[in-house]
């Protein structure tokens, strides 16, 4: 791990985002809540916060950070795309833009998991389905 124990505790926030495409029957399920397993919106944000909250125990030389707020949205943006957005705050001495792109990430697998049933061809593909464009939108620090 990089030594940050020259650098002074601040607050810093990052949020990230990313996209799940499914096929447009698969978001009306979700819209109808017709879902077997549950809903995948909410369990999304759900896996998001546990996500952000292990993301040291997930990446090998990230530090732990004590998180002051983790919020997940969940939101079916068009007819074939769920975008899940993460925002992690903390104050510490080094940034929390892992933990926003691994509760991105873990949301958007979540989504993935709860709905593959649905996305299958009759080959037992996903032709469909893709995870897209995970990114860090925002990154802040305040002294």
């Amino acid at each position: 791990m990089v030594d940050v124990s020259g650098k002074s505790e601040i607050f810093r926030e990052a949020t990230a985002t990313g996209r799940i495409r499914l096929k447009p029957e698969t978001v009306n399920f979700i819209r109808e809540e017709k879902i077997a397993k549950g809903n995948p919106l909410y369990t999304a944000k759900i896996a998001g916060v546990l996500a952000a909250k292990k993301t040291s125990e997930l990446i090998p030389l990230c530090h732990p950070l004590p998180l002051t707020s983790v919020k997940v949205e969940v939101e079916i943006v068009k007819k074939t795309i769920v975008e899940v957005t993460a925002t992690v705050k903390t104050k510490a001495q080094t940034g929390v833009e892992m933990e926003a792109l691994a509760a991105t990430s873990a949301g958007l697998l979540t989504i993935w998991d709860m709905v593959k049933q649905y996305e299958k061809d009759t080959s037992g593909q996903y032709p469909n389905t893709a995870i897209e464009n995970i990114h860090v939108v925002r990154k802040m620090k305040q002294v």
